[in-house]
């Protein structure tokens, strides 16, 4: 497994000819009759992504999958997200469908969580491991206000000024720097454009919810020294209610109430009643006093007007949640060309583009005691004095042990209130993205050989501000339990009813517990690159190429969270500010050395050879190679293979980013599970930890820390890819066939010092199991033996290895009489995916399984049929998902948990159906009218039970009754 790394010249030789592998690209073999590297009088030099050597040649040692304009529009997608994540190669990543506010506002891994963003994950190692390129340029990452992002948000980018978008699925630090461990996405813009067009687009949902409307205008104009192109673009997406769905009106799908949350509109009160010693787990009878309702609680009678909390008073907050996040994007793009004379052009380009975005969680839950487990010592220290005016049960409510009056001993476990009074929380978003780029490209003649030459400076901001409305004010809400003389002299302090059930909060009590919560934050990239290109010599076997290059960039950014949230006072997802900035300089060079040329050993053999040099001011220097071996075997058959060094430098949110809380669905394994399931765990280490026997998890999300350490080294990467691109002769120009290309990949990446945190599940059976402080340090408990505070750190920790198979088949057909069609077939599988802590630990992710609302498949498959005919033309599209494995947790005990026997669920294998037909008008330049329907069968997601939200996964299928359907007018003049 290790030799390939150790030897990467001779084995990947060796793997190329030896081994069948399959990848995507847009390097092709040259068919049968032509010569493999085409006359450099007839075409132009071209930059291609994956080789910073401008050559007339496409094909390269990389495979880089190239998604034209036609192949976007065919998907009926509105965002160069949603595109991009249906690549088979693509892994989970942001989207839409997360509703990624609420308890998910922070991400585990501290650098804050993009709502209504999109991103793209490749070769499953991340969204942060994709680097993001604008016609070349790095794109400044996100701006979310909750945090520094490590990613680059695709929304932030319009799809309608996109010519086409390169995707080199391969590390390619020595030739992009940082953050290229998994790949490069390169999105170039539209340019040589004469005319305009305008493009209306609406769609809708088979429910009649989930409109999209879009309107593009593009206009171009093209002289003999100029280009000019101007696109505006507005894209409306309208929200899917969670509760429109069955499959996401639950808190897990086929479980009822049983995962509902203790923190209801009524109330739940858990106390020991100082007068008898008696624990109380109480709730309010609905209405009327009931003698005999028990909730579910047996010995649990009561005549007064509570009984017993049960599984029945459980709160269902999944009918507030989002399935589809409503967002509406505007966006304007313009660059001009102005080529001064044969040798030398200047470009200016210029974009601002606005997101509007919201997400919705369930009103917002107070809860108050040492079981809340909120982290916050105004809430979990909470004191209700018996003089509070609401206060039915006579005596004072206390947290914490008061030594300075023995009385009052703690007698206070948890209270869990729902204000429904005061609405759903809203999380509004408004992302503004700049970005102005201004440069120079040229040529020049030496030693009778043509260079070219460019330099090119950018800058480009995120900015962001988060508006919050239905989130609590816990200073004041303690304020207002105490003692009502305190309060009374407060200004604004009202006493607050927890006690009376839905409506018993006034507006006046409201005024004074719910603020308007105001989150900001900031991202600026600066950069200025040049480079040069062109052949050294003339070798035995052809010319040595060289291109080089220097780039300086300077990253800053900040996150300001509202001054409650700073002072500790916000009741929700707590936060402090994060601020930080660093530079780095860089030198890069990459060769082309021709081994051999046409002859015995086929048309030509080349070595490509490429290094960087990184020095950050964060963590000082960097050196990262390449090497790659391209064997034109023969006109039809094309052999390569690359071996990579690469890495990723820590973001200013990993660096910087204070403390922040992520709300994580967990089981403890030393309680009782919320559905009665008896505890897991060693008992004897249970009570070590301080557990009482049958102590009971009342909520299953237990808040968990993470933050910044700005002590950090860089992850760094091993990658290796080998494959060929073959297109052979007897399927050219044949009665069957005008022309046939398969392709094939194999790859592998070796990850160490990867920046995480260990998985939080993981790190708390590994502690309950062990005892080990590396696990245990950080997890406290409270006097009943729930969580209280789970510390979970980013560090440099262990490795991920992955590898696996990418095979591309297009074939062309012949013209008929009833048209030409081709058939595009493009697979990717996953045949490994380790993740190891830094203490050997295996992390949960791996092939085959759902986790953490992420998905590795073994198999992704799309294929696609595309038929013309005339002014006519359709595609036909299957879009397959192989089957995946989860653990039913709590839930094995329902029916819906297919295998109870091993404490898991299937997640069956999974195919969507696109079609789409279209027919051009002779009208002015051109009237194209399209049609389509996505997911045409309806098919409805696996059920998810480890999901955090809405029953399934939404980074890897369609909504649940995703039947889409959408029209789409095309006109130039």
């Amino acid at each position: 497994m290790n030799a390939p790394l150790r030897q990467p010249l001779a084995a990947a030789l060796c793997l190329a000819l030896a081994t069948p592998v399959l990848s995507i690209g847009t390097a092709q073999a040259a068919p049968a009759g032509q010569q493999s590297a085409p006359d450099p009088t007839t075409l132009d030099s071209v930059q291609v992504t994956g080789t910073r050597i401008r050559k007339a040649e496409v094909e390269t040692q990389v495979p880089v999958h190239s998604l034209s304009r036609e192949d976007i529009d065919r998907s009926g997608l509105t965002s160069i997200g949603d595109v991009l994540q249906e690549l088979t190669g693509a892994g989970s990543a942001l989207n839409t469908k997360f509703n990624s506010s609420g308890n998910f506002g922070f991400s585990p891994n501290g650098d804050g969580v993009g709502a209504g963003s999109a991103q793209v994950d490749l070769r499953h190692l991340g969204a942060k491991r994709v680097l993001v390129l604008v016609d070349g340029m790095r794109w400044v990452n996100e701006s979310s206000a909750s945090g520094v992002g490590a990613t680059t948000d695709l929304n932030t980018i319009p799809l309608a000024i996109v010519e086409r978008i390169d995707v080199l699925e391969d590390g390619a630090s020595s030739l992009y720097g940082s953050d290229a461990i998994a790949g490069v996405v390169n999105i170039i813009t539209r340019r040589d454009f004469d005319g305009a067009q305008v493009s209306v687009s609406v769609g809708e949902y088979g429910e009649g919810d989930g409109r999209q409307t879009g309107v593009d205008f593009a206009w171009g104009h093209n002289t003999d020294r100029s280009n000019l192109f101007i696109g505006l673009s507005h894209v409306d997406q309208e929200e899917i209610l969670a509760s429109s769905r069955e499959q996401s009106r639950w808190p897990v799908p086929g479980t009822g109430l049983s995962f509902g949350s203790s923190g209801t509109p009524h109330g739940r009160f858990i106390f020991t009643d100082p007068a008898t010693g008696v624990t109380h787990d109480l709730t309010p009878n609905a209405g009327a006093p009931d003698p005999v309702f028990d909730g579910g609680q047996a010995g649990c009678d009561r005549t007064d007007d509570y009984h017993c909390f049960g599984t029945a008073d459980r709160f269902n907050f999944a009918t507030y949640n989002l399935l589809l996040t409503p967002s509406e994007r505007t966006g304007a793009f313009g660059q001009f060309r102005f080529h001064f004379n044969d040798r030398l052009q200047g470009y200016a380009k210029a974009l601002f583009n606005r997101r509007e975005s919201v997400n919705q969680a369930a009103p917002e839950p107070i809860f108050l005691g040492p079981d809340a487990g909120t982290g916050n010592p105004l809430a979990d220290g909470i004191f209700i004095s018996a003089a509070n005016p609401y206060n039915p049960f006579g005596f004072d409510l206390v947290s914490v042990d008061d030594p300075a009056t023995p009385e009052n001993e703690a007698n206070l476990v948890m209270i869990g209130r729902r204000p429904v009074e005061g609405g759903p929380r809203v999380f509004e978003q408004q992302v503004d993205t700049t970005y102005f780029g201004a440069g120079l490209e040229g040529t020049f003649e030496a030693g009778a050989r043509t260079w070219f030459w460019d330099v090119n400076l950018a800058t480009s901001r995120n900015e962001a501000e988060q508006v919050n409305y239905g989130s609590y004010n816990i200073l004041n809400i303690a304020t207002a339990l105490g003692d009502p003389a305190v309060c009374a002299a407060t200004p604004g302090c009202v006493p607050l009813d927890l006690f009376g059930g839905p409506g018993s909060i006034t507006p006046e009590m409201l005024a004074w517990i719910q603020p308007v919560v105001r989150d900001r934050s900031e991202q600026q990239l600066d950069q200025f690159t040049a480079n040069v290109s062109g052949d050294l010599v003339d070798l035995w076997a052809g010319p040595l190429s060289f291109a080089g290059g220097l780039e300086h960039r300077r990253y800053e950014g900040w996150y300001q969270p509202d001054p409650l949230t700073v002072a500790g006072h916000y009741n929700g997802v707590p936060s402090l500010p994060t601020s930080g900035e660093y530079d780095v300089s860089e030198a890069y060079v990459e060769f082309n050395v021709p081994l051999l040329a046409e002859g015995f050993f086929g048309n030509g053999l080349d070595l490509s050879l490429a290094g960087r040099y990184s020095d950050y001011s964060t963590f000082g220097s960097q050196f990262t190679p390449k090497y790659g071996l391209r064997w034109q075997v023969a006109d039809e058959l094309l052999l390569r293979a690359t071996y990579a060094e690469g890495f990723r430098a820590p973001s200013i949110g990993e660096l910087y980013g204070s403390a922040s809380r992520a709300d994580l669905q967990l089981r403890d394994p030393c309680l009782v599970g919320v559905d009665g399931a008896p505890p897991t765990g060693d008992p004897a280490n249970c009570a070590a930890l301080g557990v009482p026997p049958g102590a009971l998890q009342t909520n299953p999300q237990i808040s968990v820390t993470t933050g910044g350490n700005e002590a950090l080294q860089p992850e760094t990467v091993r990658s290796f890819t080998t494959g060929f691109v073959f297109s052979p002769s007897f399927a050219s120009n044949a009665r069957w066939s005008d022309r046939l290309d398969l392709e094939v990949t194999f790859y592998r990446h070796s990850l160490e010092g990867a920046v995480q945190a260990i998985d939080a599940q993981t790190q708390l059976e590994l502690c309950v199991d062990t005892l080990d402080p590396l696990y245990c340090d950080g997890i406290t408990r409270s006097s009943v033996g729930s969580i209280n505070g789970f510390n979970n750190r980013l560090t440099n920790l262990g490795s991920i290895r992955t590898d696996g198979w990418d095979a591309d088949l297009a074939w062309t057909l012949p013209e008929l009489d009833a048209g030409r069609f081709r058939v595009l077939w493009q697979n990717t599988w996953v045949t490994r995916y380790e993740a190891v802590g830094a203490a050997g630990q295996v992390q949960p992710r791996r092939v085959g399984i759902e986790v953490n609302d992420s998905a590795i498949p073994d198999w992704t498959s799309t294929a696609t049929l595309d038929w013309r005919r005339d002014a006519w033309n359709a595609s036909w599209s299957v879009r397959h998902i192989s089957e995946l494995e989860e653990e039913c947790g709590d839930a094995v005990s329902f029916p819906v948990c297919s295998d109870p026997a091993n404490g898991t669920n299937t997640l069956e294998a999974t195919t969507y159906h696109d079609v789409q037909l279209g027919y051009r008008f002779d009208v002015l330049r051109g009237l194209q009218l399209t049609a389509g329907a996505n997911n045409i069968f309806d098919e409805d997601p696996p059920l998810c039970l480890s999901c955090s939200l809405n029953g399934y996964d939404a980074s890897t299928y369609d909504i649940p009754g995703g039947r889409y359907f959408y029209l789409r007018a095309d006109l130039r003049f």
